[in-house]
């Protein structure tokens, strides 16, 4: 008996951190018990967070599970082909009530050589941002090595770093190298290689309940940073019921969908679909069957499933790889 593919979400995997907060329940209605939950990890293969099925025939089974029994038909041809039974992205939505820490991503090779893992490039999409809420991302000014270390031990490290205030809406590109933090205020969607390697360089000398600072890993990140000033900030289009691109690059593309009615989907088989639920709530049709969903959600179309419809009035970022 053959399996039968659908549209699958997956139970959240929930994060507390030393700067989480509660908007992940109040504006995303995740399921969280902690006044700390920072992170909802959505759509992951991550070693020891592998995402597990929550919705149909195949619930309970892990992402992992599914694509060795189905590459081509949860992958894709292409992305099967290219990065054999590894899923190669991370998807999370992020409530920062205080400041990230500053961190940088290493590049895929440093990052094969050091961890045999991928790099980091990654995208953010402020989804709710309060009053003059902020985000770090990159240098003023292109810098180097020997000013960034004597701010960093100065305690001046933000005095050189480029501090942009963030509102809904607002998109972010990352490419490795990229020194940043979320700010104080903010809930992000996040869509990223599939990595948990962080370097982080600053972390404003906070402690924990126990009074313990976080590592730190200012050695490790002197080779992995771009010094110099980077445009971070995309512009897209918003003409509704089409896929405006925000982001294409090698790892991922990105489009915007503002769904005001029905918009019909054909794709080819080569790679899976993420659609992310930032605003309102929408429907997929497969055929004579249904599926709903709302702010908040994230769901995996399987590259087997090449025609279905959305329906609804809703924000949606449409995520594959091309």
């Amino acid at each position: 008996m053959s399996t039968k593919i659908y549209p699958l979400q997956f139970e959240p995997i929930l994060k507390e951190r030393i700067w989480g907060g509660e908007k992940l329940k109040t504006v995303l209605n995740k399921p969280i018990t902690s006044k700390i939950t920072g992170e909802s990890w959505e759509l992951s293969t991550v070693e020891g967070d592998v995402s597990v099925v929550a919705n149909g025939e195949l619930k309970g089974k892990s992402l992992t599970e599914l694509i060795n029994d189905l590459p081509d038909e949860i992958l894709g041809t292409a992305v099967y082909k290219r990065f054999g039974k590894q899923f190669p992205l991370l998807f999370k939505y992020l409530d920062a009530r205080e400041d990230l820490s500053i961190q940088v991503h290493p590049n895929d090779e440093l990052a094969k050589e050091r961890h045999n893992s991928f790099g980091k490039t990654e995208m953010w999409y402020i989804m709710q941002a309060d009053q003059d809420a902020r985000i770090i991302v990159g240098f003023k000014e292109d810098s180097g090595k020997e000013e960034y270390l004597q701010n960093l031990n100065n305690k001046s490290l933000t005095s050189i770093l480029d501090d942009i205030k963030a509102q809904a809406g607002d998109v972010f590109f990352l490419e490795t190298g990229t020194v940043h933090a979320i700010g104080a205020g903010l809930v992000v969607a996040e869509i990223q290689q599939t990595s948990d390697i962080t370097y982080r360089l600053y972390d404003f000398d906070r402690k924990d309940a126990q009074g313990n600072t976080r590592e730190l890993h200012v050695d490790l990140a002197l080779d992995a940073i771009n010094y110099n000033k980077v445009d971070t900030y995309k512009k897209y289009d918003k003409a509704e019921n089409e896929s405006n691109v925000i982001v294409d690059c090698p790892y991922f593309t990105t489009n915007f969908i503002p769904l005001n009615g029905e918009k019909k989907v054909g794709k080819n088989g080569e790679s899976f679909t993420v659609l992310m639920c930032i605003e309102g709530d929408f429907e997929i049709t497969i055929e004579n069957e249904t599926y709903p969903y709302q702010k908040g959600d994230t769901v995996l179309i399987p590259a087997a499933i090449q025609k279905y419809s959305l329906k609804g009035t809703a924000s949606i970022l449409e995520v594959f790889i091309a």
